[in-house]
């Protein structure tokens, strides 16, 4: 069994792309519309076969308080792993990324924060090599 998608909700499709793409790095996997619904994944360029993310529209109520919530909350919506946090952090600012949380030490890990300007935050995460 893989794991091969799974869904952030964003409010504005178009910005997340723009954002995953240009601000992050991300690959454009599919993108189509059946009537006012549309298919928006990313996947990373370096596994372009590997685990999709869909950037959902977050017109649900559900959705939309749940997103609304974990961003309140501070918890990220998604986790990204990296062997460069702090060179992540650099080429992320310099496309235009905000950071809520610089790269910082914690335990097994240094992690840093970013606002995706779309309703979630993300964490980039290196682990400690032990």
């Amino acid at each position: 069994m893989k794991i091969k998608l799974t869904t952030i909700h964003v409010d504005d499709q178009d910005k997340a792309l723009a954002f995953y793409t240009d601000v992050l790095g991300l690959t454009k996997k599919a993108d189509f519309s059946n009537g006012p619904f549309r298919w928006l994944t990313v996947a990373s360029p370096d596994e372009p076969e590997g685990t999709e993310l869909q950037l959902a529209l977050n017109n649900m109520p559900a959705a939309r308080a749940y997103q609304q919530a974990m961003f309140a909350q501070g918890q990220p919506a998604v986790m990204f792993f990296t062997d460069d946090v702090k060179g992540d952090h650099q080429r992320i600012t310099a496309n235009g990324g905000t950071f809520t949380m610089a790269p910082t030490e914690v335990t097994g890990s240094t992690i840093a924060k970013l606002n995706d300007g779309c309703g979630n935050l993300i964490q980039i995460t290196q682990l400690a090599r032990w």
